[in-house]
């Protein structure tokens, strides 16, 4: 089992990444905000190597906790490696375990390969799974009006994590305005990152 690989980051792909380890190259499939944050250099990632009956695939994440919910993610059935990354590529951890947490599927939804049913069934699992007891303390739940503000700018081509972001940077008294406004406000927040 290869459990950290330390290398130098020779390339980057869609959604792998090249670490020469003392000569010899190992393509790793990781999560797009990893790859988002390599510039060149040297990086150490913990591991996860799937065998299937003729692949050997290496996936690699940042930290432990990264890796444990990918895992853990492996563990609800019907989700395979690539679902698990897509995952992680379109939610940020912190905002998996609020999802969780307050048993949000439609945030989950609304990754490439995720459905409704398959997002409650990955609620219904992950709930005795990871840490919740912590989840964004004091922080605010996300609303049927912030999911319909998350769709709308989702279905504009931002990413899940950019919209959450921008949702959570809006003034407490956008929560009043109505959709389109909301909309408004967060793409003006967006043209400014």
């Amino acid at each position: 089992m290869i459990g950290r690989i330390r290398g130098e980051v020779i390339e980057k792909g869609e959604d792998t990444v090249l670490v020469d380890v003392n000569g010899m190259g190992f393509v790793i499939h990781s999560p797009a905000t990893l790859l988002d944050g390599l510039e060149g250099g040297f990086v150490t990632l913990y591991t996860h190597l799937h065998v299937r009956e003729n692949d050997l695939t290496l996936y690699g994440f940042a930290d432990r906790e990264e890796l444990q919910l990918f895992r853990t993610l492996l563990s609800v059935q019907g989700i395979g490696p690539k679902v698990a990354l897509s995952i992680l590529s379109h939610v940020p951890i912190e905002t998996l375990r609020q999802a969780v947490a307050h048993e949000e599927a439609a945030l989950l939804a609304r990754v490439p390969g995720i459905g409704p049913k398959k997002a409650r069934q990955i609620i219904f699992v992950l709930k005795d799974k990871i840490e919740i007891e912590d989840v964004w303390a004091g922080g605010p739940t996300i609303t049927d009006a912030d999911s319909e503000v998350v769709s709308a700018l989702t279905s504009l081509g931002y990413s899940l994590s950019e919209a959450q972001a921008v949702l959570r940077a809006l003034p407490p008294e956008a929560q009043q305005q109505p959709l389109e406004e909301r909309v408004r406000l967060a793409l003006s927040n967006l043209s400014k990152l």
